[in-house]
């Protein structure tokens, strides 16, 4: 885990952040997500017929993002901080499906730091990498907003 001061955060920029840990995609996770937003696409929950007509069930577009949080939060210490807020994104792309079973891990690079409303916002550039595989699962441009103490 890289460690850095709130106020050495812009020194960061246009570098590589770090790299998670590896993470499985569970039939589990998939069904837990299902039921939290409601939606129970076959091509996610219904192992027999996913297996036989696109090789199995497939983990949610938005699932994957939101992986974001927890991936990242193993690869960069802020110290100095006293809260921070998840602000948006500006650019979520899906270029290739995980499939149940796969493994996924994140790499992280930090896009843009400046001074907004009292904190730091930074911007970046987050991909989820799916093991064994050219192509990534999801590229996203996430923002977030951090305060010093």
């Amino acid at each position: 885990m890289l460690e850095v001061a709130y106020k050495d955060l812009p020194t960061l920029v246009g570098k590589e952040i770090g790299v998670s840990d590896w993470l499985e995609i569970t039939q589990e996770r998939v069904n837990q997500f299902a039921e939290a937003t409601n939606d129970h696409q076959w091509i996610h929950v219904d192992v027999e017929r996913a297996t036989r007509e696109i090789g199995g069930p497939i983990a949610h577009g938005y699932l994957t993002l939101s992986l974001i949080p927890f991936l990242g939060s193993a690869l960069l210490k802020v110290t100095g901080v006293t809260r921070g807020i998840n602000y948006g994104s500006d650019k979520v792309r899906f270029t290739n499906m995980v499939r149940v079973g796969k493994r996924v891990r994140m790499r992280q690079k930090l896009l843009a730091c400046e001074a907004k409303a009292g904190g730091l916002q930074m911007k970046n550039e987050c991909t989820i990498e799916i093991e064994g595989e050219e192509r990534p699962a999801c590229v996203a441009e996430t923002i977030s907003v951090v305060y010093g103490a």
